[in-house]
């Protein structure tokens, strides 16, 4: 059964203490004030937008692309309508200017931390803990913003289910860039089953449909290769057979050659 679709107005409670996300209270009721995925919990009612730009708010980890490099900060693209600053201060280490563009070049892609935002959405960024670093392996998969609540899951089970089953290493930045690595086929499956997340977030069961989807497309590739496998070891045998029947029939002429 798909979740229920909201648009602003829409009566989602009548107990004001439930009010979350995307909703807001009227005489008392708890009302959606934008268009988006009813969220019904047992304390909380909220709405998942289905469309919007992601808007940082300070502590959220995200996936940031250098794209200048000044004499004290880093600017990065960070998936959003505002630019993120990097203050050189902020890297783990003392840093010389001339170094900066050598340590994170244009074009490098970095996990940071949104340190604050002010009034005017000036983005500060951090890189002063362990988990934050540049990414120098794997591929960065882009999905909308929104949506990454339904890639992670009901108490990350989304995304520990999507690792086991595909093998690969995954980071999902709040700004709705996603870091993969792992091997070929792994890496193209689970941008698969993204892809299939992104499009199908307002339906139910969600992940139960993903794991199945994983579980049909890993069988789909095992019946595939034993074709590849048979035709080379087929093609080995018949050479040997060939071979083997040359050299018999090279003692047979000898045997009957009158010359012997």
């Amino acid at each position: 059964m798909d979740k229920k679709i909201v648009i602003p107005g829409d009566l989602l409670s009548e107990n004001q203490k439930k009010a979350g996300y995307g909703t807001y209270i009227k005489n008392d009721k708890i009302y959606s004030s934008l268009c988006g995925i009813e969220n019904l919990k047992e304390d909380k009612v909220g709405v998942i937008p289905l469309a919007g730009a992601y808007i940082p708010s300070a502590n959220d980890v995200v996936i940031g692309i250098v794209i200048v490099v000044t004499p004290s900060n880093w600017i990065f693209d960070i998936a959003a309508p505002y630019d993120g600053l990097l203050h050189v201060s902020e890297y783990p280490r003392r840093v010389e200017s001339r170094e900066m563009p050598e340590i994170l070049g244009v074009g490098d892609s970095v996990i940071l931390r949104v340190k604050d935002v002010d009034s005017s959405m000036k983005v500060e960024l951090a890189l002063r803990d362990p988990s934050l670093h540049k990414l120098k392996t794997g591929q960065i998969i882009k999905v909308e913003s929104v949506k990454v609540p339904r890639v992670i899951g009901h108490g990350g089970s989304m995304i520990s289910m999507l690792k086991k089953e595909t093998n690969c290493s995954i980071f999902v930045g709040q700004n709705g860039r996603i870091w993969i690595d792992g091997k070929d086929e792994d890496i193209e499956l689970l941008s698969k089953a993204l892809r299939k997340i992104e499009i199908e977030a307002q339906r139910s069961g969600l992940t139960d449909r993903i794991y199945n989807f994983l579980k049909n497309e890993r069988i789909r590739q095992k019946e595939s290769k034993p074709v590849e496998f048979f035709k080379k070891e087929t093609e080995g045998v018949t050479a040997t057979k060939e071979d083997h029947s040359e050299e018999i029939y090279r003692k047979i002429d000898v045997l009957l050659d009158p010359k012997n």
